[in-house]
């Protein structure tokens, strides 16, 4: 058993994983940057290290400061939570060879699922469908170029093989704009992720992105904790996500549930870990396999009553921890909203010091959050202050209490996207469920212009 964990993140997730290391008699150690030293985290961990100045690379992401500052405190393992190095494949084989457990897959797990070619190569082999595209290595001659782009069909989608969260990602309408587009979203890709490939996707003009959540232990034992709706997105970033998926075929839902299972098991998946697809016309499409914990979690452990990050640490550090599906059942609805800090109309960024603030409370109510009064708001980092999470037994009735929630929540000093999820929770066409992952920013923001 590891006696001692080194939280390798900031913010919110930070204190998530510190709280779950209390629980579990587990010594912490967290590091900060210089923009950073007002971290409500740093509080309450057992240790504390700066890596660095403000900016990620020198901080965050510098990973022989990380592992300096596990080895001086003497810690045994490495949480990696989610953004920054979480994923990075390189970093979490670095954590083994300098002798502390990555918590999270194999090192070579997140290279394969990881890279979202690969990825889709392994699903297919289960039955799952990817949507329609060229994933080779794209072809410099136009006349070649233009034969692959015309047999998927336009719109097409270009993206990062390595990528995420919007970044390398170009839609492209004609054969007239894909040189440029290319050429774009290589160069993006490759500042964001140090890999410009990119690869060619039909572009699915109205779906429902759809996420199921998995856990291994790395030993063959996998099981799933159902779905999450994650369609409300801007620029390819979620803004409120849900537990479980509503209308959806059931039929299809539950063979695909056993086929995420089965690939887990057969890769031997460690940790926590989330497949993403997309969902129209009762069809759904492979995206990407995320090998982490999801800024979203809290609406599956709302329906499950399940800890992941708790297992997250008890899988890696060899505490008891069953994975049985029989014992996971999915109870009512829940429903997060992300808090930023940015305007509700723009989305510009918006930060600065909180010069008053009031946490939401009452019965099925959550509150996930790193701020406080008097918190100063760095530049530096993401956007994201709070998740603030409802359960009730309907949707109807989550998306009630989340209001509810609302009224009483309020941040001043700064500007935040409160008042935005106050104005979607009352759109009909979110509270009937009718919505597309393009629905605010095609519809739903252009009504409010």
């Amino acid at each position: 058993m590891s006696h001692k964990v080194l939280i390798a993140n900031r913010g919110e997730i930070a204190l998530r994983a510190l709280r779950a290391c209390k629980e579990l008699g587990i010594q912490t150690v967290s590091i900060y940057s210089e923009g950073d030293r007002n971290l409500k985290s740093l509080r309450f961990s057992d240790e504390s290290v700066c890596i660095g100045p403000s900016d990620s690379k020198s901080s965050y992401l510098n990973v022989p400061a990380i592992l300096s500052a596990a080895d001086l405190t003497n810690a045994d393992a490495i949480y990696p939570g989610y953004g920054f190095l979480a994923e990075d494949h390189a970093f979490a084989e670095q954590c083994s060879l300098s002798g502390f457990k990555f918590i999270g897959p194999h090192h070579e797990t997140i290279k394969k699922m990881g890279d979202k070619i690969t990825a889709k190569s392994i699903v297919t082999n289960y039955g799952i469908k990817c949507v329609p595209g060229f994933s080779d290595e794209i072809p410099e001659e136009k006349d070649e170029l233009e034969k692959i782009t015309k047999s998927i069909g336009y719109p097409i989608i270009l993206k990062a093989t390595a990528g995420g969260g919007g970044k390398g990602m170009k839609i492209v309408e004609s054969i007239d704009q894909l040189s440029n587009a290319l050429q774009i979203a290589s160069k993006e890709a490759e500042a964001n992720f140090g890999n410009g490939r990119i690869y060619i996707e039909k572009f699915i003009e109205n779906p429902r992105h759809i996420e199921i959540q998995v856990v291994g232990d790395g030993k063959g034992n996998a099981i799933h904790l159902g779905t999450r709706d994650c369609s409300i997105q801007r620029r390819h970033q979620k803004l409120i996500e849900e537990a479980p998926a509503l209308d959806v075929n059931q039929t299809k839902l539950d063979e695909l549930l056993n086929c995420c299972v089965e690939l887990c098991k057969d890769i031997n998946y460690e940790g926590a870990g989330t497949l993403e697809f997309l969902y129209e016309n009762e069809e759904f499409y492979f995206l990407e396999m995320n090998t982490r914990i999801q800024v979203e979690h809290p609406v599956t452990e709302m329906v499950t009553g399940f800890d992941i990050v708790k297992a997250q640490l008890r899988i890696a550090l060899g505490l008891p921890l069953s994975l049985d599906q029989e014992r996971i059942f999915i109870r009512g609805h829940a429903i997060e909203c992300r808090i930023n800090a940015e305007d509700s109309e723009k989305f510009i960024p918006n930060p600065g010091k909180i010069t008053r603030m009031h946490i939401p409370g009452g019965f099925g109510i959550r509150y996930d959050s790193h701020i406080y009064n008097g918190y100063t708001v760095p530049p530096f980092y993401d956007s994201m202050l709070a998740k603030i999470i409802t359960l009730a037994d309907s949707r109807d009735s989550a998306i009630s209490r989340m209001l509810m929630a609302l009224d009483e929540f309020f941040i001043e000093g700064i500007k935040t996207t409160h008042q935005f999820h106050q104005k979607m929770l009352v759109d009909k066409t979110f509270t009937s469920n009718k919505h597309s992952i393009n629905y605010l920013e095609k519809e739903f923001l252009k009504d409010g212009d």
